[in-house]
């Protein structure tokens, strides 16, 4: 590998440890799920984040935006929500005469889109384009988006009621899924003494740029994965195609994910080559949103976190040896 890939390398190891300590200052604990956000922003992915409410996810957006030096949008998702909010729309300026475009919260770098299940498919649709082309199209005219450009989604797993289920052309969008899960006894603890001490500032100082945010995010792809560690996450990947308790196995799409995230998180540890290890991190999140289960099996309890990790327990893994 090139001197400038392995300056590249050490620098998104450098500025993940920084970015994990500025957040820090804000978030107490979510090491993982910060670097899961992290290693899906170097792939150029989208997150959905579902959990309860109260469990920190809009503080942890807003956190990361900052400490990316990025512009940052929260849209509020509601039945009555409509694609031009999100998008933006034209309008007649009588002042000059002519048509103007205002762009909506969708322009920006980070943006989150909170209870993304709570409005229409119609809605929900509007964000397919953004999320997989990073443009717009409004009156017949293509628009750009910011680079970088992440979407972070969440829903509530629980309450059901006045909502619209994702469907599966949307959640494949997402390059990861993962639960911000509740705080340890000690973080709890930790989270209530913050909050009776005054602070200064909420606001999280950048710790990188977004354009060097851009340069890290093509050296990721520079990140060397051998060939029996290839052929060991596309042997993952098609296991649940042939598992019993699967109806909906995970696409070549999903084998695409695994890859680039197992890619993004051995640069973040300062690697310029994937081991087994990071693809096994990577095989949950990448793959548990990708994975429809048969009735039988959830009228059984299973879940896709269980039947993955099992997979990952039968699949022979490359030893040292194959890998270099």
């Amino acid at each position: 590998m090139s001197t400038v890939s392995e300056t590249a390398i050490a620098e998104i190891h450098r500025v993940a440890t920084a970015i994990r300590a500025r957040i820090g200052e804000i978030i107490v604990g979510k090491e993982t799920i910060i670097d899961l956000l992290l290693a899906a922003l170097l792939c150029e992915g989208h997150v959905l984040l579902e959990d309860v409410p109260g469990t920190g996810k809009t503080t942890l957006a807003r956190a990361l935006a900052g400490a990316l030096g990025c512009t940052f949008q929260r849209i509020q998702f509601t039945p009555d929500l409509l694609p031009s909010d999100i998008t933006g729309l034209s309008f007649f300026n009588q002042k000059i005469g002519e048509f103007q475009f205002r762009p909506g919260p969708i322009f920006a770098q980070i943006v989150l889109t909170d209870e993304i299940n709570r409005a229409t498919p119609r809605t929900q649709s509007a964000l397919l384009e953004a999320m997989q082309e990073r443009t717009v199209s409004i009156d017949g005219e293509t628009r750009s988006l910011p680079r970088p450009f992440l979407v972070i989604a969440t829903q509530n797993p629980i309450e059901l009621e006045g909502t619209f289920p994702l469907p599966e052309a949307q959640l494949d969008r997402f390059l990861i899924k993962v639960a911000m899960g509740y705080p340890s006894a000690a973080e709890e603890e930790e989270i209530v003494r913050r909050s009776l001490v005054p602070a200064n500032s909420t606001v999280v100082s950048p710790v990188v740029s977004a354009e060097t945010v851009r340069t890290l995010q093509a050296a990721v792809r520079t990140v060397a994965i051998s060939p029996p560690v290839r052929q060991y996450l596309v042997a993952i990947a098609r296991a649940t195609r042939g598992h019993p308790d699967i109806e909906l196995g995970a696409s070549p799409r999903g084998s695409l994910a695994l890859a680039h995230l197992a890619q993004a998180w051995a640069a973040m540890a300062g690697r310029n080559f994937v081991l087994p290890d990071d693809v096994k991190v990577m095989v949950i999140p990448a793959l548990n949103h990708r994975l429809i289960l048969t009735a039988e099996a959830r009228l059984r309890g299973q879940t896709t976190t269980v039947i993955l990790q099992r997979l990952l327990d039968q699949i022979p893994v490359p030893v040292e040896g194959e890998v270099a």
